[in-house]
């Protein structure tokens, strides 16, 4: 196991996304550096995206079988071994005790080093709003991460009935904030990313159009021309 980004040695990640592709656009290339390095990666996604379509014969049972689909080849690119869906609704995602219990359970199960999640206070830029469900799935797993899946009387339930042992992450990536305090270098992982995200199919209309913003968002500002470099940005949070 090789040193990874925050000089320990990462074994274990979960990633805990609102919607199929999420995985892949926000964070895609970092999950693929950090899986080449030896992690072992668990993607958590609460729904199944079954309301994204535009295709007016679609209905959402054939489109959650698509995007899971997707989903799990997305994630094979990537270099990630498990996907697990909840199938919450689409566009009705709510930071609920449900939804807490179900992210507890995962992380009591997969123990990780790390957790990966959207951040829940992102509302808009300046060209864009943010999805519901990314803000809801972000403060559910916040509240996951901190204190419950830490605290053995938090749905004393998973330990009576499941046996789960309650688990401590040592880090929290927040992907899509406005206040970043880490870079990981992708450089050697973005066409990676790219690949995994030409799995969405019924999400992304133009393939090259969609590589060629990602090339151009993903690049470091401060790598010169000659010798460009990709970054992907989060807002680390180290419990102590």
């Amino acid at each position: 196991m090789s040193n990874a980004e925050n000089g320990n040695g990462i074994q274990r990640v979960l990633g805990v996304f609102a919607h199929p592709d999420d995985p892949e656009f926000f964070a895609g290339a970092t999950f693929a550096r950090w899986a080449a390095e030896g992690a072992e990666i668990t993607f958590l996604m609460a729904t199944s995206g079954d309301k994204g379509s535009a295709d007016p014969e679609m209905t959402h049972e054939r489109l959650v079988e698509i995007r899971e689909e997707e989903e799990r080849r997305a994630a094979a690119a990537l270099g990630v071994k498990e996907v697990i869906f909840l199938r919450y609704r689409d566009g009705e995602l709510e930071p609920s005790l449900e939804l807490r219990r179900d992210i507890v359970r995962t992380i009591r199960q997969k123990k990780p080093d790390i957790v990966v999640t959207t951040d829940p206070t992102m509302w808009y830029s300046e060209t864009s709003i943010n999805h519901p469900d990314h803000r809801a799935i972000g403060a559910a797993t916040l509240a996951a991460v901190y204190p419950t899946a830490r605290d053995r009387l938090n749905f004393l339930e998973l330990e009576r009935d499941e046996k789960l042992d309650v688990h401590k992450t040592k880090q929290l990536y927040i992907a899509g904030t406005p206040r970043p305090n880490k870079k990981v270098d992708v450089t050697n992982y973005i066409e990676t990313q790219i690949n995994a995200l030409r799995e969405h199919k019924s999400q992304i209309s133009d393939m090259d159009e969609m590589a060629k913003r990602l090339r151009e968002r993903k690049r470091d500002p401060e790598s010169p021309d000659e010798f460009p470099r990709h970054i992907e940005s989060f807002h680390v949070v180290t419990m102590r």
